[in-house]
């Protein structure tokens, strides 16, 4: 039996998906075999795991932090919201419907034995649990029928740390009210209480750390500085670092209503000579170097935000100029001439697409979910600098494109002049690919390229500086404390 441990926080956003994954990379120097979970979450991004099951990507992202596989046990229920008022439902990586909110609270209480099922899995497989809770666990109106916060803390048995992001302002009234709203017994199961994300000398905090044990009568384990890493965002909604204003070469991402995958593109960041920036519907496309589409919840209703919006005419207009335009799966789709939805998977209909590639989508009733690995193919135009470049990543989709025009990979998508699309997020993570789209772009402004990088060596480098702060702002032998004495 695995010791546990519980991750929840006074609000969403206060930073339990980058303190489970701390914890993960610290267990884990520590000779442990921690693995991530989270019972329940709602975000676009997803990941697909080698079996073919899509999980949230925050537990792929912890995962890599553990030093593990990712698998579907460590997320088995997965809300993708495909309108206001509802959602995708995908339990233990595989797709179960559409339901709209009203529909899914009365459902999801059916859900805990497969969630407690999927701890098992773990725990069998690991010494230690890092549980990460969902949003706030005294939202009132949701708390019947819990199943990530404290209804799961119970059934788990697992011990918790409440955490507030000081950063936010009220943090006060972040882990005070919480814990007053708290019933008695979901009160006795919080063993420690984190601020999260101090600006500044946390010393200054001294007596807000004496003030909070007074009034809660709860140890505050730890003052976590906000934290200078590059640990790729829980969701489109999450922190984005902003675009850089001296950078040589300016990618444009278009920032869609239900834009999926966002991550597909931080690869670009770490070039000290790219600025990558998100436009939305307010702001100036203007001139960038290169153009990309990213992926979506919901093309079809996107594809109308793009023309609404006037950041279709946009998109056209780079198109005719010459400047590179690339979509990846919902973007790729929105590229080709037709979309078709006969079975309803985004609310039925055909709608023309921005016919900058010759393909056509008809979505399916079942998504495709798998890794790929494959070469792009000798192409030509702007693109041919990708020629036999190697390629990995995943495909989640239910929409299925036939091209008649020229294939970008051997994994399928298709390519014209300087447009291109493809089905496969992930693909700009290797250096081959990244690296020679990002010396092609300077190589237009007659500017040397520095080299290429290594993504992977980079992503364990942030969790290690990830790792030490935490470890560094934490009574860490006060967490194993109450990691090995549970409740």
């Amino acid at each position: 039996m695995a010791d546990k441990i519980m991750i929840q926080g006074t609000m969403s956003g206060v930073g339990k998906s980058l303190l489970t994954a701390a914890l993960c990379r610290i267990f884990r120097q520590d000779g442990h075999a921690p693995a991530p979970f989270k019972s329940q979450n709602m975000a676009l991004n997803s990941f697909i795991t080698e079996d073919g099951a899509e999980i949230g990507r925050a537990q792929a992202m912890q995962a890599e932090a553990a030093g593990i596989p990712p698998s579907a046990w460590m997320n088995p229920v997965l809300l993708k919201p495909t309108t206001d008022r509802g959602s995708q439902v995908i339990v233990n990586g595989r797709v179960r419907g559409q339901m709209q909110a009203a529909s899914y609270f009365r459902y999801k209480k059916t859900l805990f034995p497969e969630i407690l099922q999927a701890a098992e899995a773990l725990e069998a497989q690991h010494d230690i649990l890092v549980i990460e809770g969902a949003g706030s666990p005294v939202e009132l109106n949701l708390k019947q029928d819990d199943i990530v916060n404290m209804g799961l803390a119970k059934k788990l048995k697992t011990p918790v740390l409440l955490v507030g992001d000081i950063d936010r302002g009220g943090i006060f009234a972040q882990l005070l009210g919480t814990l007053m709203l708290l019933e008695p017994e979901e009160h006795a199961l919080v063993k420690g209480l984190i601020v999260n994300r101090f600006r500044g000398d946390s010393q200054l905090f001294r007596d807000g750390v004496r003030m909070l044990e007074e009034r809660s009568g709860i140890p505050v384990l730890g003052v976590v500085p906000y934290i200078p890493c590059d640990i790729e965002a829980e969701d489109s909604l999450s922190d984005i670092p902003p675009a850089r204003a001296d950078a040589a070469v300016d990618i444009a991402v278009i920032r869609l209503p239900r834009m999926s995958n966002v991550t597909d593109f931080d690869v670009f960041r770490q070039y000290p000579q790219v600025s990558v920036r998100l436009v939305g519907a307010q702001e100036m496309l203007g001139m960038p170097d290169m153009l990309l589409l990213p992926g979506t919840k919901n093309t079809i209703s996107d594809l109308q935000w793009l023309r609404e919006t006037g950041q279709a005419q946009e998109v056209l207009r780079c198109a005719a100029q010459g400047i590179p335009v690339m979509g990846i799966c919902g973007g790729y789709q929105m590229l080709g001439e037709w979309i078709s939805d006969p079975s309803g998977a985004e609310g039925g209909g055909t709608v023309r697409g921005l016919g900058l590639l010759p393909c056509e989508t008809v979505f399916a009733e079942e998504k495709r979910q798998t890794q790929v690995t494959g070469r792009f193919c000798e192409v030509p135009g702007w693109f041919s600098c990708l020629a036999g470049a190697a390629l990995h990543g995943y495909e989640i989709h239910h929409g299925m494109t036939e091209t008649d025009g020229v294939p970008l990979t051997t994994c399928g998508g298709t390519v014209r002049e300087n447009v291109c699309g493809c089905y496969v997020h992930g693909v700009f993570d290797s250096a081959e690919v990244s690296g020679r789209l990002v010396k092609k772009l300077l190589s237009q402004k007659g500017i040397s390229f520095r080299g290429g990088i290594d993504r992977a060596a980079y992503k364990e480098r942030q969790f290690d500086i990830l790792a030490q702060a935490v470890r560094e702002s934490l009574d860490m032998a006060q967490v194993y404390r109450i990691l090995r004495a549970g409740i």
